[in-house]
C-alpha cells in the first residue's frame, strides 16, 4: 500500500501525522510511504530524517493525495484540500465531523473511507487516539487560562496560585476526563482552587481519592455550574460525547455573571463547544470578549506544543495505521472492533450515528454497507 502524508495546512498546525519510526515500520511492512516537503519541520523533523528512514519527499501535495491509497493526517482536511478527494481513498485522521457539515457532505460525495481518530474505541471504552492529546489540551488550558488571566494579556490581573495572605484564584473545570483530569493537576500544582464538576458520581469519587481532598468535586447540574460559573476566574471547558455535537452546558447568562476579566477555555470547542457563546478561534486569532470575560477557543490547541504533540500522538496511532496499511480497512474492520468505531464516512455514507444525527442526516450501519 502507498501511504501519504501531507503538511498539515490548518492555521498554525504544525503537527505531523507520521514520525521517522513510523516510516521505518510501514517500511518493513514493505509498504511505500510518501511525505511532503517540509511536512515535518513544524515539530523538529526534518525532511532529511523522513529520507533516511526510507521515506519519498515530493514537493506536490496533490502528487502526495493522488498517489496514495492511505493519507494519514493530523486534522481535517481544510476546504482548499477536498479537490483531492476521490473514491476509495482511505483518510486517517481527526476528524470532529459533528460541527462540520461541509466536510461530512465532502467526504459523502467523493466516496472517500473515513477513519477518524477520536471516534476510535477500544473494548474497555477507552478513546486511545483522543488520549494523548486530550491530555495535552487538559495541560494546556490552564497554562494558557493562567495566561490570560493576566491584566497586560486582558484578564483580571490574578495569579492563578496567589501568594501568602491573598487568595489564589477559583478555578472550575467542567468534566472529569481526560482533559478535566490533567487541567485539574495543571491547576493543583499551580496552587489554584480547583472544583471539578461532572455527571459521572464514580468518577467524581476516582478523582476525589486520587486528589485526596484537595480539590472540590461537584455533581452536574443547571444549578451547580451557574453557581460555579459565577464565583469562577477560569472555567475549562472538557466535556466530551465521542463523535456527538458537545451539550451547551455553560449558557450565555452564565457567562454574563461571572466577573469582568475572568476566563473561560473550551477543550470542547472541536465538537462545537460546550459554552452557549463558544465559536472556534485559531492560534493567529485565539481569543474574543463576550460581556467581559474573555474566551479563548482554539480548535487545535495542541499544535501549539508541536514536537510533544506530535510524538505522543504517533506512539497511539501506530498500531492501528499499521492494522489499516497491512490488512486494508474492510479486513481491519472485521478483525478490530475499535476500528470499525473509528469509520466515519464509507463508500457514500455516514456510518456513526451520532455524527449523523448532529446534523440531522441518515446514517447506515457500517456492516451493512461494507
Amino acid at each position: 500500500m502507498v501511504i501519504g502524508v501531507p503538511k498539515e495546512i490548518k492555521d498554525h498546525e504544525t503537527r505531523v501525522g507520521c514520525v521517522p519510526s513510523m516510516i521505518t515500520a510501514l517500511r518493513e511492512s514493505a509498504h511505500e510511504v510518501l511525505v511532503e516537503a517540509q511536512a515535518g519541520v513544524g515539530s523538529s523533523i526534518g525532511d532529511d530524517e523522513y529520507a533516511e528512514a526510507g521515506a519519498i519527499i515530493l514537493e506536490d501535495p496533490a502528487e502526495v493525495w493522488s498517489k496514495s491509497d492511505l493519507i494519514v493526517k493530523v486534522k481535517e482536511p481544510q476546504p482548499s484540500e477536498y479537490k483531492y478527494f476521490r473514491p476509495g481513498l482511505m483518510l486517517f485522521t481527526y476528524l470532529h465531523l459533528a460541527p462540520l457539515p461541509e466536510l461530512t457532505e465532502a467526504l459523502v460525495a467523493a466516496r472517500v473511507n473515513s477513519v477518524a481518530y477520536e471516534t476510535i474505541r477500544e473494548r474497555d471504552n477507552s478513546l486511545p487516539l483522543l488520549t494523548p492529546m486530550s491530555e495535552v489540551a487538559g495541560r494546556m488550558a490552564v497554562q494558557v487560562g493562567a495566561q490570560y488571566l493576566e491584566r497586560p494579556n486582558g484578564g483580571r490581573g490574578i495569579l492563578l496560585g496567589g501568594i501568602p495572605g491573598v487568595a489564589p484564584a477559583n478555578v472550575v473545570v467542567i468534566g472529569g476526563g481526560i482533559v478535566g483530569h490533567n487541567a485539574a493537576k495543571m491547576a493543583c500544582g499551580l496552587g489554584a482552587n480547583v472544583t471539578i464538576i461532572d455527571r459521572n458520581l464514580n468518577r467524581l469519587r476516582e478523582l476525589d481519592d486520587i486528589y485526596f481532598n484537595s480539590i472540590r468535586t461537584l455533581s452536574s447540574n443547571t444549578y451547580t455550574i451557574r453557581e460555579a460559573v459565577r464565583q469562577a476566574d477560569l472555567v475549562v471547558g472538557a466535556v466530551l460525547i465521542p463523535g456527538a455535537a458537545a451539550p451547551k452546558l455553560v449558557r450565555r447568562e452564565m457567562i454574563a455573571s461571572m466577573k469582568p476579566g475572568s476566563v473561560v477555555v473550551d477543550v470542547a470547542i472541536d465538537q462545537g463547544g460546550c459554552f452557549e457563546t463558544s465559536h472556534a478561534t485559531t492560534h493567529t486569532d485565539p481569543i474574543y470578549y463576550v460581556d467581559s470575560v474573555l474566551h479563548y477557543c482554539v480548535s487545535n490547541m495542541p499544535a501549539a506544543v508541536p514536537h510533544t504533540s506530535t510524538f505522543g500522538l504517533t506512539n497511539a496511532t501506530i498500531p492501528y495505521l499499521l492494522a489499516l496499511a497491512n490488512k486494508g480497512l474492510e479486513r481491519a474492520c472485521e478483525e478490530n472492533p475499535a476500528i470499525a468505531e473509528g469509520v466515519n464516512t464509507y463508500n457514500g455514507a455516514i456510518t456513526y450515528p451520532a455524527v449523523a444525527e448532529s446534523q440531522g442526516k441518515a446514517w447506515r450501519e457500517l456492516a451493512a454497507v461494507m
